[in-house]
C-alpha cells in the first residue's frame, strides 16, 4: 500500500477564501445532456463535492464570467470544450489577466500536453517510445501518405477529449477521407500507426509534490476496439471496460520512470494522467497522451485509483485543491494540515 500524502485545508481559510466553479454544467441538475452525455453529471458532482469540502462557490456555465475580473480568490475551470479551437488554454490566460489563481497548469502547458503531435515529440526527446506518427495541420501543403509502416491508422484531431473525431483505418484512402472530414471542421489532425495492448493509465497529482496514484488498467471484451467519444460520454452502448488496479511492481516502475523523466518538462500542475498502451507478447510500452485536465469524477480512473488508498473522493479533490492553493501563495503552509 503507498503512503497516504492527503491534504486538507484549515477551516478558516475554507471560511475566508471564495471560489469560482466554471465549467459549461456547473449549474446542471446532473442529468445526461443529449450531446456531452455524462459530462453534465460529472459537472454537477464536482460542484457538489466542492460544497460538502465546506468551500463558498459561485457556479458558472458562462464562460463570459472571466470578460471581467471575477470576484473571488481561486478558479476552478473545466472549460476545456468550450466550441471552438484550443478553448482549454482561455480561462486559464484570462485568469492570468486578471491575477486571479486557477486549479490545472499554466496555458503553456495546457497548450502542450493537449497538442498530441507536441507532446510525442516530448516523450521521444526524452527516450520514451511512442508510436509513429504524422500531423497534418489545416491547409497542410501536402497530404501524403505516412513514411512509417503501419496496417491500420488511428486518425484523430490533434486537440480534442473523451476522443472525440477518433477513426480507425485499414487503407490509407478511407484514413485521409475522415482526416479531410476533421480538416473540413476546423481541425489539425494526427495520424499514428495503430498499437495493439492493454491500456494503462497513470495518474499523478499534486500534494506536497507529485504523487502517482496507483496504476489503472482497462480490462476491454475486445481490447483491439476503439472507443469513441458518444461511448465515452454514455450516449450509445459499447463493449464492457472494467478498472483494475495494475498489480504489478515492475511495469508500476516502469510507468514511473517514465513519468519522472517528463516532469521536468510538465511540472508544476495540480493533476493529470498519463495514458500507455502496453503489449505483453512484445513486451512493448507505448506513451499515448497526458491529460492535464482529466476526468475527476467519481467514476473515471483517476477518482477510482485514488479509492484503492482509501482516499475519498472528497479527499481527492480536496488534496488537487491545497496543493495548488499552496504552490500559487494563496494560502500559507501553515494552513493545509497532512490528512492522517
Amino acid at each position: 500500500m503507498q503512503p497516504n500524502h492527503c491534504l486538507k485545508l484549515a477551516p478558516d481559510q475554507k471560511e475566508k477564501l471564495r471560489f469560482l466553479f466554471l465549467a459549461k454544467w456547473a449549474e446542471s441538475d446532473g442529468r445526461p445532456d443529449p450531446v456531452d452525455g455524462s459530462h453534465a453529471t460529472y459537472h454537477s458532482e464536482l460542484r457538489d463535492t466542492l460544497k460538502a469540502i465546506g468551500l463558498t462557490v459561485e457556479a458558472s456555465g458562462r464562460i463570459e464570467r472571466m470578460f471581467e475580473k471575477p470576484d473571488c480568490d481561486f478558479v476552478v475551470t473545466l472549460f476545456n470544450r468550450a466550441g471552438f479551437q484550443n478553448s482549454e488554454m482561455l480561462v486559464p490566460l484570462l485568469s492570468m489577466f486578471h491575477s486571479v489563481p486557477f486549479l490545472g497548469a499554466s496555458p503553456i502547458l495546457r497548450g502542450l500536453g493537449d497538442d498530441k503531435h507536441l507532446m510525442k515529440l516530448v516523450a521521444r526527446s526524452r527516450g520514451i517510445a511512442t508510436a509513429d506518427w504524422e500531423i497534418y495541420r489545416r491547409d497542410a501543403l501536402e497530404i501524403a501518405p505516412p513514411s512509417f509502416d503501419w496496417t491500420k491508422l488511428v486518425v484523430k484531431p490533434n486537440a480534442s477529449s473523451a476522443s472525440w473525431g477518433i477513426g480507425l483505418f485499414a487503407t490509407w484512402d478511407d484514413a485521409r477521407a475522415h482526416m479531410e472530414d476533421l480538416h473540413a471542421q476546423g481541425h489539425d489532425v494526427i495520424v499514428e500507426a495503430y498499437v495493439s495492448g492493454v491500456e494503462l493509465a497513470l495518474p499523478v497529482i499534486g500534494a506536497r509534490g507529485p504523487w502517482m496514484l496507483p496504476v489503472v488498467r482497462f480490462d476491454a471484451n475486445n481490447p483491439d476496439a476503439i472507443r469513441s467519444y458518444r461511448q465515452k460520454r454514455h450516449l450509445e452502448p459499447s463493449d464492457t471496460v472494467m478498472l483494475n488496479i495494475l498489480k504489478d511492481p515492475a511495469m508500476e516502475s516502469r510507468l514511473a520512470d517514465v513519468a519522472n523523466a517528463l516532469m521536468p518538462e510538465l511540472w508544476p500542475f495540480d493533476y493529470g494522467r498519463l495514458e500507455f498502451k502496453y503489449d505483453a507478447g512484445t513486451d512493448t510500452l507505448n506513451f499515448i497522451e497526458i491529460n492535464l485536465s482529466c476526468n475527476l469524477w467519481s467514476t473515471k480512473a483517476t477518482s477510482f485509483s485514488a479509492r484503492s488508498l482509501s482516499m475519498t473522493h472528497e479527499d481527492l479533490i480536496e488534496t488537487i485543491l491545497c496543493h495548488s492553493l499552496l504552490r500559487q501563495g494563496v494560502v500559507e503552509p501553515e494552513h493545509v494540515m497532512d490528512a492522517h
